[in-house]
């Protein structure tokens, strides 16, 4: 079998074939060229910066790398002599790199000249060689940059330029709501600041930075509207009503614009999802003078007043009783502080109410007061009409009061006010040592027969103070005689320090009655009740330790006349009394007590006028 030839080469293929072997030919060429030429190249910059290279301006070419940093150190504004700047807002700082911790690093950034051209890949290298060695090749020097020292810089910023957020607010310029605006809050971000420096490191064109700013605005940055609203409260006086149902009911207390402003603040509520401004009364001072209010306002309950009916053995309604009230202050505190929030001027007291614990429809039974337990007369002759006057208005006072069982009655919690207003005249008092003029003389005539009727009536007398001196009246007797033994049986009152108290220590009301004869000198105090059995023995000493009291103190009044003389004390022997008292109940002794006075020696005392003769020589001490 006859083999076949090969295929005879067309034309076409022989010329492909030709191409090919001369590219690959005129490659290989141009490598060993470019090899060649990069070889003779390095040779011949051996030890110095490859032509073209210039750093920020400088030219470096040919330049070994010593020479480089010099040049580099030379002509490099990075140092003090340059200012970088920063800007805050609207406030500019041209800062030297060193006050942000940039220093210039030559021997770095001539290694980095030399090193341009003769490190990376071939193919870098090779177009470096091929096109770039005639073109000019700008380097950035290479910068260290301290972050701490740029971290202190923009601390100091922050400490001069940072502000807090503010809130708008309210204030008084006396009657006058005034808007305070708010602000807004700026910090600066230091972490972002950092990183724009680092930034502005790598690049170091000139530009500024700007500094990043955190704003924080306030939830109200203008009060004006809020002042406005707040004006209303302003506009007229408050006004505090007592409401329906109250003995006056319909009456007002006002408290003019000039009160109400001091004691007005504004509060910060969340309102229709914002924030607002509205105005209230401060607590402690509203509380304050809700207290004084209440005081004013205050009524307290009052029983029933009755007088036992002998024949019927019932009580007769003296005096209806009277329904109390006390201010509720905090209700009343919170009813205003609505009021404000409405914008309204005024606002309802509120008040509680007080039962008394008698009401007009008591009964004998219901009190347990079925008898007369106990009488107890005194007399007053001799007394001056303001003095009689006196003790009419005093007794009056206690005139069908009840004390309840268990309670301890004070006389001077029941006295009321002992003044000129009150119906009281100025009669003869004891006070500082003196007899001498005041308010109410002739008051513990009252006071002395109370005691007696608590004394002889077996109740536990809780409080008693004797006179300074013996005062005849309470040891007058019917006829206007004198016992001596009703010494040490008086009792002052000086309201309210000093007082009289005695305890009901019965199961059953006690129901007091006083009753004055002028034409007898006499007021007699009856205590109706229930007996419990009891009955009272006395022992007394009588005066004792009789001590006569100074010769009569004359002294000069300049007010007198010339020859006038004038008694305004009167002697009085000192002594001392001790009294026994046995209680007893059916016969069994159940209490005993002793009551101890001590009377001062009282001296006489005259007045005259200047140029009176007469006077002892020795009146005047």
């Amino acid at each position: 079998m006859q083999e076949d030839s090969p295929a005879p080469i067309s034309p076409t293929a022989r010329l492909l074939l030709q191409a090919v072997f001369i590219f690959f030919s005129g490659l290989f060429l141009f490598l060993v060229f470019a090899l060649s030429s990069v070889l003779v190249d390095q040779v011949w910059h051996a030890g110095r910066v490859m032509p073209g290279v210039t750093m920020n301006g400088i030219n470096l070419s040919g330049l070994e790398p010593g020479q480089a940093a010099l040049a580099i150190l030379n002509g490099t504004e990075i140092g003090d002599e340059k200012s970088i700047t920063l800007q805050y807002g609207d406030i500019v700082w041209q800062a030297l790199p060193s006050q942000l911790g940039l220093e210039l690093d030559a021997p770095a950034s001539a290694r980095e000249a030399y090193l341009y051209g003769r490190q990376g890949s071939l193919g870098s290298i090779l177009a470096y060689q091929l096109f770039g060695r005639r073109a000019s090749h700008d380097l950035q020097p290479m910068v260290t940059f301290n972050e701490q020292t740029a971290f202190n810089y923009l601390s100091q910023i922050a400490h001069e330029y940072n502000r807090p957020v503010k809130e708008a607010e309210l204030g008084l310029s006396g009657t006058q709501v005034i808007a305070i605006p708010g602000q807004v809050g700026l910090e600066l971000d230091i972490e972002a600041s950092l990183e724009m420096i680092a930034d502005y490191v790598r690049r170091l064109d000139g530009s500024p930075i700007v500094l990043p700013i955190n704003q924080e605005p306030p939830d109200i940055l203008d009060a004006s509207p809020f002042a406005a609203n707040a004006q209303t409260i302003l506009s007229r006086p408050f006004e505090l009503t007592i409401p329906a149902g109250q003995a006056d009911a319909g009456g007002s207390f006002s408290l003019p614009v000039e009160q109400v402003a001091p004691m007005l603040t504004f509060t910060r509520q969340q309102g229709a999802g914002q924030t607002i401004i509205k105005p209230q009364f401060r607590d402690d001072l509203l509380l304050a003078y809700l207290s004084d209010l209440a005081q004013r306002t205050a009524i307290q309950p009052r029983n029933a007043r009755f007088i036992f009916n002998d024949d019927t053995r019932q009580l007769d309604l003296l005096t209806s009783a009277v329904t109390g009230r006390e201010l509720d202050i905090e209700e009343s505190l919170a009813a205003i502080q609505a009021a404000i929030n409405e914008k309204r001027s005024s606002a309802a007291l509120v008040f509680n109410t007080l039962a008394p614990a008698v009401n007009d429809a008591a009964t004998s039974a219901d009190l347990g007061i079925t008898e007369l337990v106990h009488e107890e007369s005194s007399y007053f002759f001799g007394s001056s009409e303001p003095r009689i006057q006196n003790i009419e208005k005093a007794a009056s006072e206690f005139h069908g009061l009840l004390v309840p069982p268990g309670a301890t009655f004070s006389m001077a919690a029941n006295m009321g006010d002992i003044s000129l207003d009150n119906g009281y005249s100025e009669a003869l008092i004891i006070f500082n040592g003196r007899t001498i003029e005041g308010v109410g003389g002739g008051v513990c005539q009252v006071s002395t027969t109370l005691f007696r009727a608590a004394f002889f009536a077996g109740f536990p007398i809780e409080e008693r103070h004797p006179h300074a001196y013996r005062v005849s009246y309470y040891e007058k007797t019917a006829g206007n005689g004198r016992n001596s033994n009703l010494a040490g049986l008086d009792a002052t009152v000086f309201i309210p320090l000093v007082d009289l108290k005695f305890t009901n220590d019965t199961p059953y009301w006690l129901l007091m009655e006083t009753y004055i004869n002028r034409a007898a000198n006499r007021i007699t105090w009856k205590f109706y009740s229930t007996s419990d059995g009891r009955s009272v023995d006395w022992e007394t000493s009588g005066p004792i330790s009789i001590v006569e009291p100074k010769k009569p103190l004359y002294k000069k009044n300049p007010d007198l006349k010339a020859g006038e003389i004038k008694q305004v004390d009167w002697e009085a022997d000192g002594a001392d009394v001790r009294v026994d008292r046995y209680i007893y109940r059916n016969g069994q002794l159940i209490n005993s007590d002793v009551f101890r006075t001590h009377y001062e020696p009282w001296r006489a005392i005259y007045e005259y006028g200047p140029g009176t003769e007469g006077i002892p020589e020795n009146g005047d001490d």
